[in-house]
């Protein structure tokens, strides 16, 4: 069976709740372009908002990391991958979730105690140290040598909020004798679970209290486990990939042996653009966000193409495409309703990218020929990635047929630049906040849904919303919408959205059947996304919609509304940004 039913089934019969995926492109976040966690989309319920599905919850979620892109090539990165998770929202603690973890390796996965080695919170100046944990997987057969306390097990979102020890689970991937000591610093022991003790919540001062309302969150990494269950060190030689790497040796006419890096990142690249293509979100290829993203993780699969001689212009990427949504169809509905739309998004990047691929060869030729001496150096090697996509392993294999050497060393230390210059952007993103429930986002929340009901007056019923971005600064809706929007438009919608700020209309949240909900007329951007019973907001008889939250009681507690600016988004698609005065 798969483990992601093995998964769900144990802990069903736990007495949990399984609920969807939420799709890859979160929604009303602005801390992470997508969702990198299981525990992502259940920040609201972790921070005190009551979920339909009770208290006790458990699903497989999408995730996509790209922190780790220029290392994926290895035998265990990946961009996409899915995450097993089970929650409890004020309900079991310690006992529970350590027991059933264990339980469920070592009687349903049956791996041998002997294997696991786990660690505790080592406690610091504020908390003491977990001995709970400790007790508990002491009790359970773990010997003491098998226990790490460590002082980084520890989590927080992000500056403050709700936070709480941890305990991970290591499994001894070797075939070496096990040590007697376990050491989490050991590369042999591979990390598999983790444990979040929600028991804390960190003020803005700096101050930890109890929480009244303690929670668990747990992750589980599927593809690792996967490996580790049969028996190998490299996750690419799984069932998870077997399939996917079978038709990238037959398009190339290679075996996988020799050839593991371009074959692990084609495969690797291709179905996180499946999975960010097939999203209801409608991301496209483009230069910012999630559609730079996309772009860059299709253009590197077709350089490493190129690099096994696979004929670009074939349909080889359609050939991998299906083997990929083959596999996950049964699992996540919008990868069969959208194959049309990611078939296409993939063939016309192939088509985009090849014609960059020319121009930058004939850069390529351009800029060697006038070199004063014979030495590409960093700036144009730089160049030729930045712009053109070339890696540096491209432009050093073309500069050595021409006996020109490339300043390799300065290259590195731009590229390392650039991808520090990266890195500090997505961490304002994630200070952006990842927890980011406060007053203001609140506000501006609430006025996503006047807005989205304006817009419907003003230009049409056709209008529906299809995405949004909240800072404490402003919020960015996009809405589908085939014109710009004239300046009468656009102050007839700010107009009718401070009239109902105006009204102070109150804000009421019900529960109800999904099915019930649609039928009621309440609108949804992510149908997919929701389980069986939704939480509907209602704002007089002006908007319906399923919605996580947050939101205002009352629309006089918005502030005053303003329009700062309208624009194309993609094609049909307008995006208006605005401010709360």
């Amino acid at each position: 069976m798969n483990l992601k039913d093995l998964y769900i089934d144990f802990f069903v019969s736990k007495g949990h709740k399984q609920i969807p995926s939420a799709p890859v492109v979160p929604e009303n976040d602005p801390s992470v372009l997508f969702n990198t966690a299981g525990m992502q989309p259940l920040i609201p319920y972790l921070m005190g908002e009551e979920h339909p599905y009770g208290t006790r919850l458990c699903d497989y979620q999408k995730c996509i990391r790209t922190n780790d892109l220029d290392n994926i090539g290895d035998t265990y990165h990946h961009t996409f991958f899915e995450m097993l998770g089970n929650w409890s929202l004020g309900d079991y603690f310690k006992k529970e979730a350590i027991t059933w973890s264990y339980e469920f390796l070592t009687e349903v996965l049956k791996i041998p105690k002997e294997k696991l080695g786990v660690t505790i919170f080592a406690g610091n100046e504020y908390i003491k140290r977990d001995d709970e944990a400790y007790e508990i997987w002491n009790s359970l057969g773990i010997p003491e040598a098998r226990i790490a306390a460590i002082k980084d097990n520890f989590w927080i979102a992000g500056e403050t909020g709700p936070c709480g020890p941890d305990s991970e689970m290591f499994y001894f991937r070797s075939n070496d004798e096990v040590p007697e000591y376990f050491d989490p610093d050991d590369e042999r022991w591979v990390e598999i679970w983790n444990d979040v003790f929600m028991q804390y919540y960190k003020h803005e001062d700096g101050s930890i209290t109890e929480l009244p309302k303690k929670n668990v969150d747990t992750g589980m990494g599927l593809e690792r486990v996967v490996t580790i269950l049969e028996g190998l060190t490299d996750n690419y030689a799984s069932s998870v990939w077997s399939d996917i790497i079978k038709v990238i040796e037959e398009v190339s006419n290679k075996p996988y042996i020799g050839n593991e890096e371009s074959m692990r990142i084609i495969a690797d690249h291709l179905r996180t653009a499946v999975f960010i293509s097939a999203d209801p979100s409608g991301i496209k290829p483009s230069n910012t966000d999630q559609g730079y993203i996309l772009r860059r993780l299709i253009r590197r699969a077709i350089r490493h193409a190129k690099k096994l001689n696979i004929d670009i212009n074939s349909n080889w990427e359609e050939k991998i495409a299906l083997a990929i949504m083959n596999k996950y169809k049964k699992y996540y509905s919008e990868i069969e309703q959208n194959q049309d739309v990611v078939l296409e998004v993939l063939k016309n990047e192939k088509i985009k990218f090849n014609r960059t691929l020319e121009k930058g060869l004939k850069e390529f030729e351009k800029i060697t020929s006038n070199l004063n001496e014979n030495i590409l150096d960093k700036d144009l090697a730089f160049r030729l990635y930045d712009t053109y996509g070339f890696p540096i392993e491209l432009t050093e294999e073309l500069a050595r047929e021409k006996g020109i050497q490339v300043d390799i060393e300065g290259f590195k230390e731009k590229f390392k630049a650039h991808q520090e210059l990266s890195r500090a952007g997505s961490t304002q993103k994630f200070k952006g906040g990842l927890a980011g429930n406060g007053e203001i986002e609140t506000r501006y929340h609430t006025a996503t849904h006047l807005l989205n009901a304006a817009l419907k007056k003003v230009v049409g019923p056709d209008v529906h919303q299809k995405g949004s971005n909240i800072t404490v600064d402003r919020m960015r809706f996009d809405f589908s919408c085939d014109h710009k929007l004239s300046d009468i438009e656009k102050q007839e919608a700010e107009n009718l959205v401070n009239k109902w700020i105006n009204d102070s209309i109150d804000v009421v949240c019900t529960e109800m059947k999904k099915e019930d909900a649609i039928k009621s007329g309440a609108e949804c951007m992510f149908i997919e996304k929701y389980p069986d019973v939704v939480t509907v907001y209602s704002i007089g008889d002006i908007s319906k919609e399923l919605c996580g939250g947050p939101h205002v009681k009352n629309t006089s507690e918005i502030g005053k509304f303003k329009i700062v600016k309208e624009e194309a988004s993609s094609a049909g698609v307008r995006r208006i940004k605005a401010v709360i005065e």
